[in-house]
């Protein structure tokens, strides 16, 4: 890795990615069009580059059909562009067993996690079966189990919920409390990829270890794909689910990947209406963006910016960081945080400091996040990039920042 200067793990910026990143910020219509303003908040929903905004633009204008339904020529194209999209999204993940698995459009990733619960959980368990709920990430990925044990009690079928451990003070999850707590009624485990609030890359390659051989892991990837290079064959899990608008493409598109390895194949219950084609579109369009840009740099550059964020705040005493404060120094030998930094100030209200952010041109979440009952028991402040963000915007919003102390 060519960089300035770098100490073990820590993160030195990326100088070699300057040029590289000029280049594809001009490819944000919406980004270059308000250079007075600095979006921050790409974990809530990520802006569009061009080429997928041509490739919608084209779509509705030479090929706008339905998918499945006719034998005419614009049908035929869209047909294929639903199921090539289906290949793409395995491509993008690195499925290693592409013929086995299976790829299910959604509107989103709590669609995608709720649709597992219903339509595939409630047929998996068994009476007196457990499954492992991580209380303290995005409550999308919480609620949908709790119904589906709520769902399995009315029909008699007793599952029982245990909490994903998480390490104190660093939030991540707890694989050796994991391992102790699993055992052979464990058949279910749902996790998160890189966590919402605390920005953290919870190494969930570590948790099929943690449980065995034979429970079922889903994966909430909502903000990892588009971020980072993402390998199911890698993490070992059994469902991976995202949503296309946090990864460039156009809001309300999603998809589930499924293994198909594990327990029956994962069919979708009920009537497939018409599916969100021109969303689709612009999924495929934004994986081969992406692809083309490399995740592994987009990481590189959100990582980088992020330790330039937490290595500002650490020094300013107004402000608490939610998550590991051993990763908060550019040159922390612990991981940095995926392009998410949370925190407090110790005076002013969460909501109040945003409303002031966003007076000196700074677009920020303020609030609880979504965060499941385990999570942080009051507001924050959240900061989440991607590769359209500079280092001059964090000097900037850090400037804003010490003046408020």
């Amino acid at each position: 890795m060519s960089v300035s200067s770098a100490r073990g793990n820590g993160v030195a910026f990326p100088e070699d990615l300057r040029e590289w990143q000029r280049g594809l910020r001009a490819q944000f219509p919406i980004i270059t069009a308000h250079p007075e303003l600095a979006y921050l908040d790409s974990a809530a929903t990520a802006q569009k580059p061009q080429a997928v905004l041509d490739a919608a633009q084209t779509y509705l204008t030479t090929t706008n059909a339905n998918a499945g339904r006719g034998t005419y020529t614009w049908a035929n194209r869209t047909t294929d562009l639903v199921e090539g999209t289906r290949d793409r999204v395995k491509e993008f993940l690195a499925d290693p067993a592409p013929e086995r698995s299976g790829v299910h459009f959604t509107s989103g990733t709590t669609e995608g996690l709720r649709t597992i619960a219903r339509d595939w959980l409630t047929s998996y368990l068994t009476d007196g079966d457990e499954i492992v709920v991580p209380v303290a990430d995005h409550e999308a990925n919480i609620a949908p189990w709790l119904e589906a044990q709520q769902l399995l009690a009315g029909q008699g079928v007793r599952v029982h919920v245990r909490q994903m451990p998480y390490q104190p003070g660093s939030h991540d999850y707890d694989h050796n409390a994991l391992a102790a707590q699993a055992g052979p009624r464990t058949r279910f485990v749902a996790a998160t990829h890189v966590h919402h609030v605390y920005g953290g890359n919870m190494n969930v390659h570590r948790i099929r270890q943690a449980v065995g051989p034979d429970a079922v892991i889903c994966l909430d990837a909502a903000q990892s794909i588009g971020h980072l290079p993402v390998s199911v064959a890698g993490l070992d899990v059994d469902f991976v689910v995202f949503s296309g608008h946090k990864a460039l493409a156009l809001p309300g598109s999603g998809a589930v990947w499924a293994r198909q390895r594990r327990g029956p194949d994962f069919t979708p219950g009920g009537w497939n209406g018409t599916p969100n084609t021109i969303g689709i579109a612009s999924l495929a369009a934004a994986l081969d963006w992406l692809e083309a840009v490399g995740t592994d740099r987009i990481e590189r550059w959100t990582v980088a910016l992020a330790a330039r964020l937490t290595e500002g705040l650490r020094h300013l005493d107004a402000y608490e960081i939610l998550g590991c404060h051993l990763s908060l120094a550019a040159d922390s030998p612990v991981q940095q945080r995926q392009g998410i930094v949370t925190f407090r100030h110790r005076d002013i209200d969460s909501g109040d400091l945003g409303f002031i952010l966003f007076s000196h041109g700074f677009m920020v979440r303020s609030d609880n996040h979504c965060q499941g009952s385990a999570g942080e028991p009051t507001g924050s402040v959240r900061v989440s990039l991607h590769l359209y963000n500079t280092p001059e915007e964090i000097d900037r919003l850090l400037s804003v920042l010490a003046s408020l102390q």
